[in-house]
């Protein structure tokens, strides 16, 4: 059984499964970037008192599984999610979508993931794909960050379903009702909520740990670990901050090229030329980002490991916030208006 879905490739695993899924409920207009931007899914937050595998919690994006509810609901389009107490109940569930030609959405860990590569493997339990058929024992699968569509058998699938710690997903489901006519409004009505919550989440949202401030606060972090932690810790501490920005999803550089798209493709509703001068800033701090990746890089690796290179890779993030503090304020002045 191998349902009629259309596995499409994406930047990050929940923009595409949203889109994927909401294509299959008949949204014919989603892309990638409108389920970003509509599900506000841009954001920042370091939380100092906390540590996520013997590193900085720090987050690039919103709460898992908010970009596929917000949208959904900015659309007016019902969704169906359900948790599990055990794997009997969820596999039960799965296979009942299944027959019911529903694809579902499934939130799993990644450290237990096949087909993912070895060294890509670790303890992250907010990755998102879709099942969307079964043949014997073996679940297929639509893992938007994959090229190709895979399959994991029942075990593997459980596995990953039901994997333990942070985030655990407890064998959580999810898939959109079937959706109605959508008109150009509520197009328009969607993109201006969703700008509207990334103003207040970048701009906000009080205390120096998220949003614009939380970039900066990061960056002046960073300049004193190598003093505070020693150079061995301070460059892993680095490591876990690429990783959660280049290997968890699209965090640093990719979201902000996401939502320059976004907004890009705003402008088709709008027809105003300043979200296209905005789109440009973001693509511009998304390059930051990626520089700021390869500065860490080099830190952690041994290459280059003084003190006026922390004070480099600090100076990139407070350069970031100050960059992004400025285009979002920016587009809070923009009349979005048909």
């Amino acid at each position: 059984m191998k349902l009629n879905f259309e596995h499409v490739q994406a930047a990050h695993c929940e923009n595409g499964v949203t889109r994927n899924l909401l294509k299959h409920a008949g949204v014919n207009f989603i892309t990638e970037p409108l389920a970003f931007g509509i599900g506000s899914g841009l954001f920042y937050i370091h939380l100092p008192f906390m540590k996520v595998n013997g590193g900085p919690a720090i987050s690039f994006r919103t709460q898992p599984g908010l970009i596929f509810k917000r949208t959904a609901k900015s659309l007016d389009i019902k969704i169906i999610r359900k948790k599990f107490s055990s794997e009997e109940e969820a596999q039960k569930a799965l296979d009942e979508c299944l027959q019911q030609g529903q694809p579902a959405g499934c939130q799993v860990g990644v450290y237990y993931l096949t087909y993912f590569p070895k060294e890509y493997r670790f303890h992250f339990n907010a990755h998102n794909l879709v099942v969307f058929g079964k043949e014997d024992d073996n679940y297929i699968i639509s893992d938007p960050i994959m090229e190709y569509t895979t399959t994991l058998n029942s075990y593997e699938l459980n596995r990953v379903r039901f994997a333990k710690g942070f985030l655990a997903p407890k064998g959580q489901l999810y898939y959109p009702e079937k959706a109605k006519e959508i008109t150009v409004e509520q197009i328009q009505r969607a993109i201006k909520k969703g700008i509207k919550l990334n103003l207040r989440d970048m701009l906000h949202i009080p205390g120096s740990f998220a949003g614009v401030s939380g970039i900066a606060y990061t960056g002046r972090k960073i300049k004193k670990w190598r003093d505070k932690l020693g150079i061995q810790k301070a460059g892993s501490y680095l490591a876990q901050i690429v990783r959660m920005q280049e290997e968890i999803g699209t965090g640093g550089g990719g979201f902000r090229f996401l939502y320059g798209a976004f907004l890009q493709e705003a402008n088709q509703y709008f027809h105003k030329d300043e979200l296209l001068d905005i789109s440009k800033q973001f693509t511009q701090a998304g390059d930051q980002w990626r520089n700021a990746a390869v500065q860490a890089s080099g830190i952690y690796k041994g290459r280059i490991t003084s003190q006026a290179d922390f004070d480099v890779m600090g100076d990139y993030l407070i350069k970031i916030s100050e960059m992004e503090k400025k285009a979002f304020q920016e587009l809070s002045k923009v009349k979005l208006d048909a």
